[in-house]
């Protein structure tokens, strides 16, 4: 959500940014809210008017009693008393027009940074820069779940009977090599001086509103019946709504900090869920990364975060790149985001395994999380997430990447002490 003085100050501006996300169906909005605040704020005038001719008559009252003016005080009670009601209805129209105001302001996007290349949608998304070779090895590489059934380590079909399609059983080697993927990304972030978190796997519906966009909402989230909760569908959700109506002392920052949580999504939208495969599924377990800080030091945080996702995939020999997203393919909360894509040597290609995204001070506004400075000054905080690692889609690049010829899968140095010492699962 952006500041309301850019809607009243340049609204062009603001019309400008939603050109450039291709969201030409949102452009009546601005001149609306600058309608809706315009009454907004004639009403609050008014409303500031009553309040102070009632206090101003409330005390000729008392005054008038003192006298014995009994008459001429009851008349000045019942100009109290119209006084009341005409405040009790302007009040109510006040929070009215703010509701609404509140409405369109979350649909409106945030601005993007001047850095991102425009483009419609991810088809114009811009490669950064590659990290590893990729390579195509001189043997046919199996479908990921074949790979994982050649090594006893998966069975979709019972997890459908149970659960339906987008569901799974890990087992076996497979299932601990996916938690040994997990501990050692948290020990990995660790090292790297995040605090590590467990948080709730539930939040209530002013986090979701205050984290993520209504049309992200409504494609990813679980609601739980009959209550105000919602599963996440990443611990990015409930570690930025840890922070809600929060003044926070300048010198705590920045706060770096790393959860692990399962997720739970939908998967609502154009891909669909796949009935034989573990990319695109309702329930994951992931690892994130979460940052608070000061807006002069939000992009060097990102670059740091993403580099962190890079890093880790290389100690684990799997080739990667990084991808821009353009303007088209952002979210409306986001002001720069980087996808960190693993190489598949089936496919030839890279596929996303985890996003990191720069979202300035949208979600600070939202749930109110600001800053204090030590003269007392206060501010929006910036805050800025990213993932780690989200086995099982990891598992796809892994497998493909250290399988050998044979159908045995090789085991990096740096994940061995995870896997009992194994340097090979077969």
């Amino acid at each position: 959500m952006i500041d309301m003085k850019w809607i009243r100050t340049e609204p062009e501006r603001v019309k400008e940014n939603i050109r450039k996300k291709f969201q030409d169906d949102k452009l009546a909005l601005v001149d609306e809210v600058v309608a809706l605040d315009k009454q907004y704020r004639e009403t609050k005038v008014k409303s500031d008017g009553l309040r102070n001719q009632r206090k101003v008559k409330s005390k000729e009252i008392g005054g008038l009693m003192a006298k014995g003016l009994t008459d001429e005080a009851e008349a000045k009670k019942a100009e109290v008393n119209a006084l009341a009601d005409e405040l009790a209805a302007s009040e109510a129209l006040e929070s009215e027009l703010e509701a609404k105001i509140r409405e369109i302001m979350l649909v409106i996007p945030n601005f993007i940074d001047d850095s991102v290349p425009i483009g419609k949608d991810d088809s114009e998304n811009v490669e950064v820069e590659r990290f590893g070779e990729p390579i195509v090895p001189d043997f046919e590489v199996p479908y990921h779940v074949d790979i994982m059934e050649n090594l006893n380590g998966i069975d979709i079909d019972s997890a459908r009977k149970t659960s339906g399609n987008g569901f799974y059983y890990l087992k076996g080697d497979i299932a601990r090599l996916h938690s040994g993927i997990l501990s050692y990304a948290r020990d990995f972030m660790i090292d790297r001086g995040f605090t590590y978190y467990i948080p709730p796997y539930m939040i209530r519906s002013e986090v979701v509103t205050g984290v993520m966009s209504f049309a992200e909402m409504e494609g990813m989230m679980y609601k739980i019946e009959g209550e105000d909760l919602y599963l996440i569908g990443t611990s990015e959700h409930s570690m930025i709504g840890k922070f809600i109506d929060t003044i926070n002392p300048e010198e705590s920052l920045p706060q770096a900090l790393t959860s692990y949580s399962p997720c739970f999504r939908k998967e609502v939208g154009a891909h669909g869920i796949e009935e034989r495969g573990v990319y695109r599924i309702h329930q994951f377990e992931k690892q994130e990364m979460v940052v608070i800080c000061k807006p002069e030091e939000s992009m060097d945080w990102f670059k740091k975060m993403y580099q962190n996702t890079v890093d880790f995939f290389r100690t684990l020999d799997i080739p990667v790149r990084t991808l821009e997203c353009c303007s088209g393919d952002l979210a409306d909360l986001k002001v720069k985001s980087i996808d960190v894509e693993a190489w598949s040597p089936r496919q030839k290609k890279y596929f996303e395994v985890g996003s990191c995204s720069n979202l300035g001070d949208a979600q600070a506004r939202r749930l109110g999380i600001r800053v204090k400075t030590a003269t007392g000054e206060k501010y929006l905080a910036h805050t800025l997430n990213n993932t780690v690692v989200a086995p099982p889609r990891m598992l796809i690049a892994f497998l493909e990447n250290n399988l050998n010829e044979d159908g045995s899968v090789r085991i990096p140095e740096a994940l061995r002490m995870y896997m009992g010492g194994k340097d090979v699962i077969r």
